[in-house]
């Protein structure tokens, strides 16, 4: 059993309109966007980040918004629900707010003895608000959320699987441990991790699969420290059977990936070098910002990616 992983570090999903899924993540979340940059495979595509001040590993949603793109279509195989943390008895501030902001597929609900709040992103992802009030992360204190309310990082994941079995021994290969169970879901989750300590894995046999597209989660990341932690856990996985990427520099982590047999997309990031590598952590997520490849794209991407603000 792997020690290196300490829990998620980011999520990545797709999303149509890159100026409504800035204003969703930005204003009626009240995260803060951490980097403007661009996909690194498709440049003319925005990668933009959501986090907390820093991009703290365990808080960073990431969006590949596609201009045109068609709406995914939710089943096994995916991610289903991303859970963010929030302080005890804020669900009342959150079901509030998402309903005057208009906020679709509201839903209140008790899962593991925790109250929940789900609700449903711009593209019709799945998300979910959790109370906990164990979790002593810092919030972004100057977006549109007060700081007693505001949202601390992710909770966890749900992984939607037709059969659950072969990732569940995989998790715990990688350092996950059964704790509890709660009807068709098994809660796994890792020790001393960085507060995105949990994965649900749920298991339905006759779901149909999910198809990419708007609203699904292309990949979910999990965090090393650095990359010596990272070529462990690589040449363990290629040990254990599992076809793994090389090692990928992503700018602001360094990145390795693998397909799950239950069919969901693994990353295992780095937490270096940080978001704060190449802009001051006063103006994180301002400026648009390209790897290196890139660069000579960058009056033709500032003259045609669309603009995220007035």
């Amino acid at each position: 059993m792997l020690d290196q992983i300490k829990g998620l570090h980011h999520v990545t999903s797709m999303a149509g309109d890159a100026r409504q899924n800035n204003e969703f993540f930005t204003k009626k979340l009240g995260l803060r966007r951490v980097k403007k940059t661009v996909n690194f495979d498709a440049p003319d595509v925005y990668h933009l980040y959501y986090a907390d001040e820093l991009g703290t590993p365990g808080s960073v949603m990431t969006y590949f918004p596609f201009p045109n793109i068609g709406k995914g279509r939710h089943g096994v195989g995916e991610v289903g629900t991303t859970v963010y943390s929030v302080p005890e008895g804020t669900l009342a501030y959150w079901e509030k707010r998402f309903a005057d902001e208009g906020v679709a597929g509201l839903s209140r609900e008790e899962s593991f003895g925790e109250k929940r709040l789900g609700f449903a992103g711009p593209d019709g992802d799945g998300f979910a608000l959790v109370e906990n009030k164990a979790d002593t992360r810092r919030p972004w204190a100057k977006g549109d959320v007060p700081s007693d309310e505001a949202i601390r990082g992710f909770h966890s994941v749900s992984l939607r699987l037709k059969d659950g079995g072969a990732t569940e021994e995989l998790l715990k290969f990688m350092g996950y441990e059964e704790v509890d169970t709660s009807g068709t879901v098994k809660r796994l989750a890792v020790k001393n991790g960085n507060g995105a300590n949990i994965v649900d894995i749920e298991s339905l046999p006759g779901a149909a699969f999910a198809d990419l597209g708007a609203g699904s989660v292309h990949h979910v990341a999990f965090a090393v420290e650095n990359r010596a932690k990272q070529l462990e856990v690589r040449k363990a996985l290629m040990d254990t059977g599992y076809q793994v990427t090389p090692v990928i520099d992503r700018d602001y982590f360094w990145a390795i990936y693998f397909r799950t047999p239950g069919g969901v997309l693994f990353e295992v990031a780095t937490n270096e070098p940080g978001f704060d590598r190449d802009e001051d952590t006063a103006h994180l997520g301002e400026a648009l910002k390209l790897p290196s490849q890139h660069r000579h794209l960058r009056p033709y991407l500032e003259q045609h990616l669309q603009k995220l603000e007035d």
